[in-house]
């Protein structure tokens, strides 16, 4: 089948190019040129494991396509997807939706046969029926219909849950789409993938769910490292011994500082200011949001605690900016929050990321960037981990205790709990180990 995916952002590179590879042909559409041009020379513009090659193979089988011209990449297409950002609009949190209608509103004028328009970008509850409606206003009714189809894709792994996913979603009002639908994910269905039919009310609201429900167990455990550090108990084996009941399960219980990238922050503002728009306050969700804020500042109080206190004059080695392993994005990363606190506080950053600098260097000023971690600890005062890259895993302890003038080492991330890092002279601090 022959499809449009419109935006090349995260959602939308990574949606086209597995749907290629499944043996349909795509063609992804933007509108800056130098992002296209990147992408026909396999320059991609994100950072996610196992892309570039995937992008490479479909490009050579004739299976993908980037252009600018949205009239032709839309001839003889059956489906639009539409894969354009959502940000937090300004002063009330709520999903911007402009380029989501900019997107249709374009794509609407090309619109000859009856073709299937399908919302993978992540929109409040009501916005298919929105799109309906000004689509009616511009096309015949038997032209088209508007499917909801929401991503469940982790950065650092969204290869593996675009082609092996727990589940699909698929919001539909007429048979015609629900058969465009399962045509595109066909593949999926001879792996036995519970494929989800639904009213596109519903896929939206499940998108905003399911990412609240995660955010909460991140707020969750984290409020409960604190009670752990309080109380002298151990959260990682409060995690496990929770995590280990069917019910509940131990994904997103790893205390940290804070969740953060380009869809928990934005999605939990915006599911508190579409409830609110219906009149049913979600007491809940609201308070996680909360939390986390307050998290990222906490952290950056905790190493100043570790410090003594103060920390003004002093070099402080940060591992990891971005807010996850295996991705170069920053967005709502906690190093955002924590490391103008610590600077504030009158103290000298050195920093490492894997694949985050880049990006980092826009985001953080008067950071001084180094191309491998150990460089970061000469005459530290302290050394901080913010993200638990594979490879700050297992740090020669002795090496970059003797590069570092004081032997402070704040783990966020908890990876090096059960190491014993003061057999190398180092004075540890984690999160919830109280015990």
């Amino acid at each position: 089948m022959k499809i449009t995916v419109i935006g090349t952002g995260y959602v939308g590179l990574v949606s086209g190019t597995c749907f290629s590879e499944f043996g349909h042909e795509v063609t992804c559409v933007d509108k800056d040129a130098s992002k296209i041009k990147a992408l026909e020379n396999n320059i991609m513009p994100i950072y996610e494991p196992g892309l570039d090659s995937l992008v490479a193979r479909n490009v050579e089988a004739g299976r993908l396509n980037f252009s600018t011209d949205l009239k032709t990449a839309m001839q003889d297409a059956k489906a639009i997807f539409i894969a354009v950002g959502t940000p937090s609009r300004r002063g009330d949190g709520h999903a911007d939706l402009q380029y989501v209608f900019a997107a249709i509103e374009e794509a609407a004028s090309y619109i000859e046969d009856y073709t299937l328009v399908v919302t993978k970008s992540t929109v409040p509850v009501g916005t298919g029926a929105r799109i309906k409606a000004r689509l009616s206003e511009l096309l015949p009714a038997e032209k088209f219909d508007v499917a909801s189809n929401p991503e469940f894709l982790r950065e650092g792994a969204a290869i593996e849950d675009f082609m092996r996913p727990d589940r699909v979603v698929c919001g539909v009002d007429s048979e015609r789409a629900h058969d465009v639908l399962r045509e595109l994910y066909r593949p999926l269905y001879l792996n036995e993938t519970p494929i989800v039919f639904t009213n596109r009310e519903t896929a939206e609201v499940i998108k905003y769910a399911a990412n609240a429900f995660l955010a909460t167990k991140i707020s969750f455990i984290n409020e409960i490292a604190d009670l752990c550090e309080a109380a002298g108990a151990d959260v990682q084996e409060v995690s496990k011994g929770i995590g280990l009941d069917n019910r509940i399960g131990s994904k997103f219980l790893h205390a940290g500082p804070g969740y953060g990238g380009s869809c928990f922050p934005k999605d939990t503002r915006a599911l508190v200011s579409t409830a609110d728009q219906y009149g049913v306050p979600l007491k809940i969700v609201r308070s996680v949001v909360e939390v986390n804020e307050e998290r990222k500042r906490a952290m950056a109080a905790k190493v100043i605690k570790a410090c003594g206190g103060d920390v003004a004059g002093k070099r402080i080695a940060v591992l990891g900016l971005t807010f996850k392993p295996n991705t170069d994005d920053m967005r709502e990363s906690p190093s955002l929050d924590i490391i103008p606190t610590l600077q504030e506080a009158g103290a000298t950053i050195h920093a490492h990321d894997p694949k985050g600098t880049e990006e980092a260097e826009k985001l953080l000023k008067d950071v001084t960037f180094h191309n491998e971690p150990y460089s970061t600890m000469q005459d530290a005062d302290a050394l901080v981990i913010l993200t638990e890259w594979n490879q700050y895993r297992a740090l020669d302890l002795d090496r970059a205790r003797k590069l570092m003038k004081d032997g402070i080492l704040v783990d966020l991330r908890n990876i090096y709990a059960k190491a014993s890092p003061d057999k190398h002279g180092f004075t540890y601090t984690g999160i919830g180990r109280g015990a």
